[in-house]
């Protein structure tokens, strides 16, 4: 098994120093290693629960929601229908920022596209037809 310091499991995982103090303070992170003097030591399981944790964090889940995602998985097997239902929701919410944002989008190319229109330079005149 790999161990990484806690500047590599922050590049890793891109998640902060602080973040990760922060995480493992409030028990989103659990278990991480110590070397002899102490010093955090990140295994790759651990890398592996930061990634879905940045996934959870990037598409928006509240951190009370990845909270109780984290103590379910700690929980044990039985808890996997109520993991599967919290994932289910915020995959539904997710999809509903997904539209609104495609729709804000198209919007927005819109009003580029009339721009595009008046700043457009003139056409150059035709030499022959002159």
């Amino acid at each position: 098994m790999n161990f990484y310091s806690p500047a590599q499991a922050s590049q890793r995982s891109g998640f902060s120093l602080d973040t990760l103090r922060y995480y493992e303070k409030i028990g989103l992170l659990a278990g991480v290693a110590r070397d002899s003097a102490g010093r955090r030591r990140f295994s790759d399981d651990d890398l592996t629960w930061l990634r879905l944790l940045r996934c959870l964090r990037d598409t928006g889940m509240p951190i009370a929601e990845m909270l109780r995602y984290t103590e379910l998985a700690r929980a044990g097997e039985h808890t996997a229908a109520e993991r599967r239902a919290l994932l289910e929701e915020h995959d539904r919410r997710v999809a509903e920022q997904i539209d609104l944002l495609s729709r804000q989008r198209e919007h927005i190319q819109w009003k580029i596209g009339i721009y595009r229109e008046l700043t457009a330079p003139a056409p150059a005149a035709d030499p022959v037809s002159a």
